[in-house]
Formats: structure tokens, C-alpha cells, sequence
């Protein structure tokens, strides 16, 4: 077992992508947050169901870290390490962050948090980056309450947004 920490029953550790208890737990969260308003909706694909794991695990930048309640797989948070050009080191962006709904409010999410932030120091990275839907004002309030803020280099400038394109 990855190192990762102890919170009363709630366990959480580093995903090993070739476990295979750690494989259909990191599908079942990521297809549990999808199907949630908050994910969009709408279940995973059968091919994200089938190529998640093993898409992951062909990218070192990537890690996942996952929480137990006992037996029971209640938590996921998926992170990419990009790298900051302006003070060339990496950082990594903190992609899913998702809590079974019967396990909200128990203070899980900050605890993976914490053992994302703890893996992106191992890594030399100097900043955890996310997006959030505005919408979502307890993910907001956590967010902040743990250290992450509004992006911006010159207060002139005004803050980052984030856009996507569809390719």
C-alpha cells in the first residue's frame, strides 16, 4: 500500500494504477462524480470505463489519490503535472476532485487534498492549480479555506479565467 494517511476510518493513499481494487475504484468514483450536476450529468463512456486506468497510468505526470471507508472507496482526486514556465518547475493541476454523496461533509476532500499537496511537494512542484464551477459554493468555501485563491499576476490585469475549446 502507497503511503497516505489515517483520519479515524477514513484512509487515504496514493492510487497504484496496476492494483486492480484501485482500478474499478478510481472508475467507479470517476463515473459517480460524472453522472452528479456537479460533473455534468452524465456517466463515463464505455470507452473512458475501459481506457481510464490504463490512460492514466501511460502518463507519469499523472496521479490519482483515493479514500477508503474501511473497505469502501468514498473519494477521488485525479492530478496532471504541468510546469510552470515562469519559475520552470512543475506544478500540477488538480483535474477531479469527487466524494461519494453519502460520505459528503466528513471533511474527505480536504483530507485527499492534503495528500495531493503532499505527493506535489515529493514532486518539486510549486503550486496545486483547479478549476471549480461557480456554482459550486461549498467546493468554493473548501477551496479557500484550505489556501487556494483567485489567479492573477497584476491586480490591473483582473483575474484568470478559464476557457476550453473542443477538439
Amino acid at each position: 500500500m502507497t503511503r497516505g494517511t489515517d483520519r479515524g476510518a477514513i484512509v487515504t493513499l496514493q492510487a497504484d494504477y496496476a492494483n486492480p481494487d484501485h482500478a474499478s475504484a478510481l472508475v467507479m468514483l470517476l463515473d459517480a462524480y460524472a453522472s452528479d450536476p456537479a460533473g455534468g450529468g452524465q456517466g463515463l463512456s464505455d470507452y473512458a470505463r475501459a481506457h481510464l486506468v490504463s490512460g492514466l497510468a501511460a502518463r507519469p505526470q499523472a496521479y490519482s489519490v483515493l479514500a477508503f471507508d474501511g473497505e469502501q472507496a468514498v473519494g477521488l482526486v485525479n492530478c496532471i503535472e504541468g510546469f510552470s514556465t515562469f519559475a520552470c518547475k512543475p506544478l500540477v493541476n488538480v483535474h477531479d476532485v469527487a466524494v461519494l454523496a453519502s460520505h459528503r461533509g466528513r471533511g474527505i476532500a480536504e483530507q485527499m487534498l492534503r495528500e495531493a499537496e503532499r505527493i506535489a511537494l515529493e514532486r518539486g512542484a510549486i503550486k496545486l492549480t483547479l478549476e471549480v464551477l461557480s456554482g459550486n459554493h461549498s467546493a468554493i468555501r473548501l477551496y479557500e479555506r484550505i489556501g487556494f485563491a483567485g489567479y492573477q499576476l497584476d491586480p490591473a490585469m483582473g483575474s484568470a479565467v478559464f476557457l476550453q475549446k473542443w477538439l
